[in-house]
């Protein structure tokens, strides 16, 4: 779902990050707030206050979706579900979790706590601006669109549309009553993904009666809701899938491996196109590990630099975050590649190499145990 993230800062141990898609949407709403919500709430006023008004309610409505997050983290956290921190994109934020809920319970009291922390921010928000009455107008009137957009942001999260929140907490009803997960997901996503094509369907409207922005937006959410309701079912089943696999199911043992005085040239010409692998172990004399090199690294340096350049400069050091063990399980295992920005892992064994796994590993033992038990194939298995 993510490309490349930073890290803006940690918040109660949780890490938050922004997704380079959340430029587009911060742009559009400080577009939308100076050139159309505040001219029309409050005329009159010089353009530039308008732009300013606009950049505060942005800022003001990115704090408030990390409040939200935080919030579905908080309840997460405190019931033991692993949490991969918060992340800021193009259609919003996400509390990006390591497993799914234990139980209905669990699936609902985080689905709300996002909701509930919306609308009692819009309140305090409402409070403010009723205490500075004195205050600037537009001072006001940021106060004020900022307790309307988080009454909005609760009460458009609370329609019963997987993975709105909403929906989470319709698929923890259906999941309590009929004691069955997938089930109640694959119930849930095609609610959601209908919801989808319907404001798909209502933005063309609103683009066919002359409303532009509201047009974008709504066809943007529909085709955000759309594929996020197929992609969180086939979540699901990957997980269902994976469930009690191990790294040695499906790791590609006896890797090739490079060294670390290597130049990038070399390692271009006689591996990268030669092999097709994510990920190279960096191995030095006495066959000690040392590292791992994948193409994103080289891809960093110039390529006029890549004949004085050496692997070693590249490298990336064996961290935990970049290895496993064959014990490992598969769905911790998708999540450390995922984490890497799709680079493969190192598997070890007491820090002796044993193989690489990558991605395109996990698919394609994926896809070979779901055509055996006549499941759908969730992505092609690839080349080997």
């Amino acid at each position: 779902m993510f490309g490349r993230r930073v890290t803006l800062f940690r918040l109660f141990g949780f890490e938050v990050r922004l997704d380079a898609s959340w430029i587009v949407i911060a742009a559009l709403v400080t577009w939308s707030l100076a050139a159309a919500v505040f001219p029309a709430s409050y005329p009159s006023l010089p353009a530039a206050h308008y732009w300013w008004m606009g950049v505060a309610g942005a800022v003001g409505f990115f704090l408030s979706i990390v409040f939200h997050e935080l919030c579905h983290s908080l309840v997460a956290n405190y019931y033991k579900l692993p949490m991969r921190g918060i992340t800021l994109f193009l259609f919003g934020g996400v509390a990006e979790m390591g497993a799914e809920p234990q139980s209905p319970k669990v699936e609902f009291l985080m689905a709300l706590a996002g909701p509930v922390a919306s609308v009692v921010l819009g309140f305090a928000f409402r409070a403010v601006a009723l205490v500075g009455v004195a205050w600037p107008l537009q001072v006001l009137g940021v106060f004020a669109y900022l307790a309307w957009i988080n009454w909005a942001l609760a009460a458009f999260n609370l329609i019963p549309a997987f993975p709105l929140d909403g929906g989470r907490v319709l698929r923890a009803a259906i999941w309590h009553f009929r004691g069955d997960f997938r089930g109640a997901t694959r119930v849930a996503s095609a609610i959601g993904g209908g919801f989808g094509v319907l404001l798909m369907a209502f933005a063309l409207y609103q683009l066919l009666t002359g409303y532009f922005i509201p047009a974008l937006w709504y066809f943007m959410l529909g085709t955000f809701l759309r594929n996020a309701s197929r992609v969180s079912y086939e979540q699901v089943l990957l997980r269902s899938a994976l469930e009690g696999e191990t790294v040695s199911r499906f790791m590609h043992p006896n890797p090739v491996v490079v060294r670390p005085e290597m130049s990038l040239r070399q390692l271009v010409e006689d591996y990268l196109y030669r092999y097709d692998y994510k990920v190279y172990p960096v191995v030095a004399d006495g066959d000690e590990l040392v590292g791992c090199v994948a193409s994103s690294d080289v891809r960093r340096v110039p390529k006029e630099q890549w004949d004085q350049r050496q692997v070693a400069e590249v490298a990336t050091a064996c961290t935990p975050e970049n290895t496993v063990t064959p014990d490992t399980d598969a769905i911790e295992a998708l999540a450390k590649i995922q984490q890497n920005e799709g680079k493969g892992l190192i598997v070890t064994d007491h820090q002796h190499l044993l193989a690489t796994v990558s991605a395109r590993d996990v698919m394609r033992f994926l896809a070979a145990k779901m055509e055996l038990q006549g499941g759908m194939r969730l992505l092609p298995a690839g080349r080997p």
